[in-house]
């Protein structure tokens, strides 16, 4: 089975709701860049990625479709069954630009798995369970608001809340953790996701101002050097998220244990094929750890859902999707949807979701 042709297609998801905020930035809309290969055979595959913007991580979704254009004509013809060749032939064609690679190394599983008759997550070592838990993310939002939508999202079955914080003054932050903790309880784990935008000093300030709220903190400084500073000074778990920028930064921070667990982003670390090894990684230290993406439609939801059915549920802290903020799906007959906080492992064969024909209109960039 070869490569006889490359489709790259985009697609603008806006924000339900009109604004997810985080520290760094505000989004309205998201543009996702999705890769579509037909093999010799006739057989179909899709990948996807769809990064937050310009500054929640050094990418973008020009620079994804720039780093496809150098890496696609250096795959046509090539076989489909080694997926570690493949990998090596995009890493001749271009250094590092990992979340572009990802969309390959995803759409390579999904023909793969289709061309087997086995959905992906066997494909990543064989699922462990059926149904995978998610969570919700809470945008920077006024204490009392948060309070109310954290409860909501309880009784709608998600047993874990990822609460955001920074951007604006302490106060708000340790006034919307106290209003949260005293809606919720132990009913949900709860995250604290600072996404960079605190200082070491105001991450110890809240740290002990939040001493009785049982939470673990993510990503609360901008690199990982200041996270390193929080070790022993801090009486939260502390998990990293954007410093995880490849395989060598995983392997670094649980060296150095830096890290109690980790938010995982597959395009991010370049795919699921790599993700598979921080997965392992993680396993050996009994790091917990999500499995999920920064944005994204029906096509990044099921790699990162197939993802999480295969690490040990002990230590899967949740995929997360972006289902609640966009409206649609990709594939209205097999959509990719939470359903009591939970998410149902795609059974059909690859990634289990297939676009809607023509829905994206015209490829921006073809390759054949």
């Amino acid at each position: 089975m070869r490569i006889k042709t490359i489709n790259v297609c985009t697609t603008s998801l806006p924000v339900k709701g009109g604004v997810y905020r985080m520290a760094s930035t505000d989004v309205q809309s998201l543009d996702s860049t999705l890769v579509e290969i037909v093999t010799d055979e006739g057989l179909v595959g899709w990948g996807e990625t769809c990064p937050v913007g310009p500054v929640y991580q050094p990418h973008h979704a020009l620079g994804a479709r720039a780093a496809i254009d150098e890496i696609a004509p250096g795959l046509i013809g090539q076989e489909v069954s080694s997926i570690r060749h493949l990998a090596k032939t995009m890493d001749e064609r271009l250094n590092g630009h990992g979340y572009a690679k990802a969309a390959f190394d995803i759409v390579f599983l999904d023909l793969l798995g289709q061309h087997l008759g086995v959905p992906v997550s066997t494909l990543l070592g064989g699922a462990l369970t059926d149904r995978v838990p998610s969570y919700y993310s809470l945008i920077v939002g006024p204490p009392d608001e948060t309070a109310r939508i954290a409860a909501d999202k309880v009784k709608a079955g998600y047993p874990r809340l990822q609460i955001k914080i920074a951007g604006r003054n302490l106060e708000e932050d340790v006034a919307t953790l106290h209003k949260v903790w005293e809606a919720v309880g132990y009913k949900a784990r709860i995250a604290v996701d600072g996404n960079r935008g605190l200082t070491v000093t105001s991450a110890i300030h809240l740290d002990r101002l939040c001493q009785a709220i049982p939470f673990v903190f993510e990503q609360p400084c901008n690199t990982m050097e200041e996270v390193a500073t929080l070790k022993g000074r801090v009486t939260h778990p502390v998990y990293l998220d954007e410093n995880t920028e490849d395989l060598n930064a995983v392997l670094r921070a649980i060296s150095a244990g830096i890290a109690d667990g980790f938010g995982l982003k597959v395009t991010r670390l370049g795919g699921l094929t790599k993700m598979t090894t921080v997965r392992d990684l993680c396993a050996i230290r009994s790091l917990p750890h999500t499995c999920d993406d920064a944005w994204g439609g029906d096509i990044i939801a099921a790699a990162c859902v197939h993802l999480a059915a295969t690490v040990e549920p002990r230590r899967m802290e949740g995929a997360w999707i972006a289902q609640e903020y966009i409206k649609g799906h990709f594939d209205a007959k097999n959509p990719i949807v939470i359903e009591n906080g939970h998410i149902a492992v795609p059974q059909r064969p690859g990634l289990g979701v297939k676009p809607e024909p023509g829905m994206f209109g015209q490829p921006v960039a073809t390759y054949a």
